[in-house]
């Protein structure tokens, strides 16, 4: 099974050179420290910075310099900072390439729910639904199930959606999917050392095997 920074240095290889990313909270904000040396990308931070760097080392931080979860991180040359209107000014014109987002649920169809757990106070929604409306490809980086085991891959979405079909692929601990035309999740590849048993029993929505799908190489 893969950990954070696996799913994270996963995705990573989903990034393309000249590609402008928005990387959401959690797990997406990993991902800023494997992308290969050399490419020209362009990380988006929704609460303005375009070209966001890794994570700094430890000693070297910038309290004034943090990201949309508020962890402190890295500018590369050329980076800007902008305003909140300016960063969904980007967005909402769709000028991002690829959205990185966390998730608390997907279903079968692409649907996310991603801001609120009814019940639980919430500060509220952030830029998430902004994200999911503008983006033409969003891949999400969950766990592939909840702390009590369940399967956060669902038929249907049981939380509050945030985006409706809107979901491209998933990269969990057990494996790589893509939401199919038809509806399910088509298994491109498995985690190291995971089984397709260990996946079909993890996944509560609709599983779509097309053969033997390969172990993951990262």
């Amino acid at each position: 099974m893969l950990d954070k920074n696996g799913i994270a240095k996963r995705i990573a290889r989903e990034v393309k050179d000249g590609m402008f990313v928005n990387l959401g909270i959690g797990i997406p904000t990993l991902v800023a420290n494997y992308i290969p040396e050399g490419m020209s990308v362009e990380m988006q931070s929704e609460n303005g910075i375009l070209g966001m760097g890794p994570f700094p080392f430890e000693g070297e931080e910038d309290a004034d310099l943090i990201n949309a979860g508020k962890q402190t991180v890295t500018l590369v040359k050329g980076a800007s900072i902008f305003d909140s209107a300016m960063s969904f000014g980007m967005i909402r014109a769709q000028k991002v390439n690829l959205t990185i987002l966390g998730a608390m649920e997907v279903s079968e169809n692409g649907d996310i729910a991603n801001w609120k757990i009814p019940g639980k106070m919430v500060k509220g929604m952030g830029g998430a639904m902004d994200l999911v409306a503008s983006a033409n490809n969003i891949i999400v980086a969950m766990q592939h199930v909840n702390k009590a085991g369940e399967s956060k891959l669902l038929p249907k979405c049981d939380l509050p959606l945030t985006g409706v079909r809107c979901v491209k692929k998933i990269v969990t601990e057990l494996g790589v999917f893509e939401i199919a035309k038809e509806g399910g999740f088509r298994l491109l590849e498995r985690a190291p050392g995971v089984t397709t048993e260990q996946i079909k029993n993890a996944t509560a929505g609709k599983l779509i095997i097309d053969g033997e799908a390969p172990e993951m190489v990262l």
